[in-house]
């Protein structure tokens, strides 16, 4: 069917654009007037309904917009804006020029008759499908503003707890890259300059400084094939972890790893707790909301031990439970579910269950940094060292040759 570019207006001069999918002019005018809108100008679109602009079409948008953009529709939506006028605000004003694009897709297909909830579920690459399915609860409840309101606040806290960890790890990294350039610069500039003064001076070079000029020999002379080498065995780890094989190596890694394992944990933990707070909270069933919540952690080790809890449920055997049998998750966190299940308060348990371990990933965090920045600094002082003796080794033999 001929996609149709429109622009209409109704009774208060508030005019609207947008596309629709129709066998004829005449379906779209139909359609406009059933919205109490009236047609201004019609004509058909050479583009296809349905496609996706380029940059739509590479990856999620960041927790912070997401955040803002919920924020923003929950103010509108309570102040009494219709969803198809707060989506034509958003559309407009949004910065994000993904999500701005995304919106307008949103909004054209709101137009076309989809509730919001379908509509935001035909990006599946831009909206998580958990935002999706509160969306679709606070329609069913009645409750769209409550649920935008819930989703803000959630995704103002994962932006958080993400800024925390980048931070956290930003000078570490930093140290890193300095010091690998200034021992490139050591290798690949100084240490061959002396070495070969040393050499037209008739100095017998140790065995150290022979080793370090091999090595600048070989950075110096065959440079391009190791940075094709590195590239190569970058884009084949990045392939291999793609893959299923590949992808639950790493993720057992990411978990097993000396101090940083027990950090991962602990994150994961957090955004259990708080998407399963914000989940039920909304009036979506315990099973449903583990289903979920298997997709939002992302983990392959993680979805085997909630796919193990899920099950245990499905047998009544309630949350607490199937938490405990799955060895992963703490003695803390089962005992606070086990209070909520209790005393009927579980979404307020696991609000404050994550609010506890946001505090622990960032205690976490820090100690994480606190450790790998000195060994980070030893590891290049023993480098920088062996390069220094390198070079001092030889000026001691020839000045002890030289009667000096």
């Amino acid at each position: 069917m001929p996609v149709y570019q429109y622009i209409a207006k109704n009774y208060y001069g508030h005019t609207i654009e947008g596309l629709f999918e129709a066998p004829n002019r005449v379906g779209v005018i139909y359609m406009l007037k059933g919205k109490n809108f009236f047609p201004v100008d019609i004509k058909e679109s050479k583009k296809e309904f349905g496609s996706l602009p380029l940059n739509i079409l590479f990856g999620r948008i960041a927790a912070r917009d997401l955040s803002i953009f919920c924020r923003q529709f929950s103010t509108m939506i309570n102040a009494g804006i219709t969803v198809l006028d707060s989506l034509d605000i958003l559309r407009k004003q949004t910065e994000n020029s993904k999500l701005r694009e995304t919106v307008d897709g949103v909004f054209e297909e709101v137009q076309k008759g989809k509730n919001l909830s379908r509509a935001m579920g035909l990006y599946k690459d831009i909206f998580p499908e958990l935002l999706v399915n509160m969306v679709e609860t606070g329609e069913i409840s009645g409750a769209l503003d409550i649920v935008m309101d819930r989703m803000a606040l959630h995704y103002e806290k994962e932006y958080r707890l993400n800024q925390k960890v980048k931070n956290a790890l930003l000078y570490p990294i930093f140290i890193l890259i300095v010091a690998a350039l200034v021992v490139a610069f050591l290798v690949t500039v100084i240490l061959p300059t002396f070495a070969s003064m040393f050499q037209q001076m008739g100095a017998v070079l140790p065995l150290s400084t022979r080793i370090m000029m091999g090595i600048s020999t070989i950075i110096k002379n065959n440079w391009l094939l190791l940075l094709i080498f590195v590239t190569g065995l970058f884009l084949g780890v990045k392939i291999y972890i793609s893959t299923e094989a590949g992808k639950k190596f790493f993720d057992k890694a990411k978990l097993n790893l000396p101090v940083i394992g027990e950090t991962n944990k602990k994150i994961i933990i957090a955004q259990f707790a708080r998407t399963l707070s914000v989940l039920l909270a909304s009036g979506i069933s315990i099973i449903q909301s583990i289903n979920i919540i298997k997709k939002v952690i992302g983990n392959t080790v993680v979805q085997k031990y909630l796919s193990q809890v899920e099950d245990e449920i499905k047998k009544g055997r309630g949350l607490a439970a199937p938490l405990k049998n799955s060895e992963f998750f703490p003695p803390m966190l089962i005992h606070m579910v086990k209070v909520g299940e209790n005393t009927g308060s579980l979404d307020y348990m696991l609000k404050m269950a994550a609010d506890f371990y946001d505090n622990e990933v960032e205690s976490a965090v820090t100690r994480m940094t606190t450790l790998l920045e000195p060994l980070i600094i030893m590891g290049m002082a023993l480098i920088v060292g062996f390069i220094v003796v390198s070079v001092v080794m030889p000026m001691f033999d020839f000045m002890t040759k030289m009667n000096f």
